[in-house]
């Protein structure tokens, strides 16, 4: 069977004194219509990366509400990533090759992971699968119960995917019972997609990255670090790849540096085990700071965790967000709920996120550096913003929202 992730228990209850109660109403009327159902999620990690930290809040919340959820982790080793992760580059737009052997290792992992699926013979009335790496499931689990309803969860930007990989996937997803993407911009170009549903998805506030620490103890944690928290310092937490632009963000700070001298910058990015990739690119970005020691380069595999990261969001002077192409970026709505201002390129699901007032979106590094320095030169004006950007995230983008789309989803796939 797959390897089922534990990921702790959760209550909505919990989260009243956050959310609407209109919102926390009409969870409670589609858990009960939808009381007992099984539902499995799958995909390709349980560490690092934004659906890995959505499903370890959303799959307890499900079971709190009355679901069967679980969360099953397909096999997988590093050709299998390898290929994978050229998937991911290449719905995005970057040039891959797709050879026979690349396709042979794709669908090998994945027909051992249905064969898992069919093997364990458990009953599901939902199977939610999540990015490309386990598309082909369904395909290779006909063997399972033709009660059961497939969504697949699109977590990426495919508006302008490499035509060979699209091909190859389309018709795979094609054959779901429904489609999943955050945005309506983001589906690719001339596939069917029956039963397109168009969810965003969320932070949960009450995790330990964020959930409210005082001033003091982030203080603490911060300085424990070497990052000097009496000087202002602008702060990235992303994975080191390309699309998040960590060369780009060093190149805003030190042009905001020559207008606030004292600026001090901090990158962060969890080195998934799925993203061969990302030391490649943690050694480009280590190479590009050049020694400079107001630049602090950090990691999952330098004790700086969830709490950490927290700490470091809540008190930045200012969070920057410089992606060339992005999925969503959660940490965008992680920064703005903790009320700190952001600036951000104007790509991907990032706009849905930084409203007027609420954070600066950008286009170029110059726009960027004059963003960064205007808000390290006027605190009023970035404590303005940081409060209109917290309120944006509480009625959009917190956990409770995403539970209540996707078992609208569930109700309308089942006839409940």
């Amino acid at each position: 069977m797959l390897q089922r992730v534990n990921p702790g228990t959760k209550s909505l209850a919990d989260y009243r004194s956050i959310i609407r109660r209109e919102l926390y109403d009409e969870i409670r009327d589609l858990s009960a219509r939808l009381d007992g159902a099984r539902v499995l999620h799958v995909n390709a990690t349980s560490f690092g990366g934004g659906v890995a930290e959505i499903l370890y809040t959303l799959v307890p919340l499900m079971r709190d509400v009355g679901i069967q959820a679980d969360w099953g982790i397909m096999f997988g080793a590093e050709p299998f990533f390898n290929v994978t992760k050229g998937f991911h580059n290449a719905l995005q737009g970057a040039d891959y090759e797709l050879t026979v052997e690349g396709r042979a290792i794709y669908e090998e992992y994945n027909r051992q992971s249905a064969a898992a699926l069919v093997e364990a013979e458990d009953e599901w009335d939902l199977m939610f699968i999540h990015d490309p790496q386990p598309a082909l499931l369904k395909h290779f689990t006909e063997g399972l119960s033709e009660k059961t309803k497939w969504i697949w969860r699109c977590h990426i930007d495919t508006s302008t995917p490499n035509k060979q990989v699209l091909d190859y996937l389309a018709p795979y997803i094609e054959g779901y019972d429904a489609q999943i993407y955050t945005m309506n911009e983001y589906t690719p170009p001339g596939i069917e997609l029956p039963n397109l549903t168009l969810i965003p998805p969320a932070i949960d506030p009450l995790s330990p990255k964020n959930m409210a620490l005082s001033h003091d103890d982030a203080r603490y944690i911060v300085n424990q670090f070497g990052v000097d928290t009496s000087r202002p310092f602008i702060l990235q937490v992303s994975r080191f790849d390309p699309w998040k632009d960590p060369l780009g963000v060093i190149d805003v700070y030190r042009a905001a540096k020559e207008e606030v001298p004292e600026t001090q910058l901090v990158l962060i990015g969890s080195m998934a085990h799925d993203d061969p990739e990302g030391w490649d690119y943690w050694y480009k970005t280590v190479n590009y700071a050049a020694g400079d020691q107001d630049i602090f380069l950090f990691s999952n595999l330098t004790n700086v965790g969830a709490i950490e990261v927290n700490a470091f969001q809540s008190l930045a002077d200012v969070v920057i967000q410089k992606s060339i192409r992005e999925g969503f970026g959660l940490v965008v709505s992680e920064a703005l709920w903790k009320g700190r201002p952001m600036v951000a390129g104007r790509v991907g699901g990032i706009p849905m996120q930084v409203t007027a007032g609420g954070g600066i979106l950008v286009d170029t590094v110059h726009e960027a550096a004059t963003a960064c320095a205007k808000l390290l030169k006027d605190p009023e004006y970035a404590a303005e913003m940081g409060r209109r950007g917290k309120e944006h995230v509480r009625e959009h983008y917190l956990t409770p929202r995403l539970l209540r789309d996707d078992l609208a989803l569930f109700a309308k796939l089942l006839g409940v």
